[in-house]
């Protein structure tokens, strides 16, 4: 592969600007190959070139990929005037410059963020014409009726005359309240919107899952962790919504009550 320059590098995998960059190399904070270096215009070679900023080794790949259980109360944006960023809530070491949500959450709704400075990727997953399946828990005010179920699958009309693309509902296993939805596609407050539409509403709403990436039962709220390239590859895998409900059901409906205690 090309060389490139190790300001360069760093500056793509860090929220380091290029300035600081070379602060840091002329203070000895930059190493490459284990050997400290002064001047951040030398070139590398980015596959195989150890480089470490301030004791800290950075990866060889060019883009990262976070997953966020994300708390309610923090808003999808990168904006700390829309109020508490989910940024907030990604370490230091972990930020990129031109690191986003790559989708939203409702300021009030938990779960699966997906975070990334890899713009292709990102119009990818939120492309209309291949617009990723997102599977949702959600506690209703009222008990699941099961003729949500037909209802759902032929396209519901929202209260302003919208109308939604068929989706997928299934009460869970062990409550009356709760329940799993699969949105093929992303309107403002679709969830809510639909089971208002069949007179319920939702209490509270956790995504579990973002096509076939399924959130970890161990990633607590407001906890994250970096994904491998295999987990990235699972977002554009296809997924059973009957088969994940029955292996999640129990998972992730204690995991909402639990967070709602």
């Amino acid at each position: 592969m090309a060389q490139v320059r190790l300001d360069k590098f760093i500056s793509e995998r860090t929220e380091y600007s290029r300035s600081q960059i070379k602060e840091l190399a002329a203070k000895g904070r930059i190493s490459l190959d284990g050997c400290p270096v002064k001047r951040s215009d030398v070139k590398i070679d980015p596959d195989t070139a150890s480089v470490s900023v301030c004791g800290q080794e950075l990866r060889t790949e060019r883009f990262r990929y976070i997953l966020l259980n994300k708390p309610q109360g923090y808003v999808c944006s990168t904006d700390d005037r829309d109020g508490d960023t989910v940024m907030k809530l990604i370490p230091p070491e972990m930020r990129t410059k031109g690191m986003f949500p790559a989708g939203r959450l409702d300021k009030d709704s938990m779960g699966a963020l997906l975070l990334t400075d890899d713009g292709e990727l990102a119009h990818r997953m939120l492309s209309p014409r291949r617009h990723i399946p997102k599977v949702y828990i959600v506690k209703l005010d009222r008990p699941f009726e099961n003729n949500y179920v037909n209802k759902f699958s032929e396209g519901l009309t929202l209260a302003d005359g919208e109308t939604c693309l068929p989706a997928h509902v299934k009460k869970a296993e062990n409550s009356d309240n709760l329940a799993f939805v699969e949105l093929h596609e992303g309107k403002y407050h679709q969830v809510k919107r639909m089971f208002a539409s069949v007179g319920n509403h939702v209490e509270v709403l956790m995504r579990v899952s973002l096509g076939a990436l399924v959130l970890p039962e161990k990633l607590a709220i407001g906890q994250c962790m970096e994904l491998l390239h295999k987990d990235v590859e699972n977002l554009f895998k296809p997924q059973d919504f009957d088969l994940f409900c029955h292996r999640f059901s129990a998972v992730f409906s204690a995991n909402l009550i639990n967070n709602l205690l």
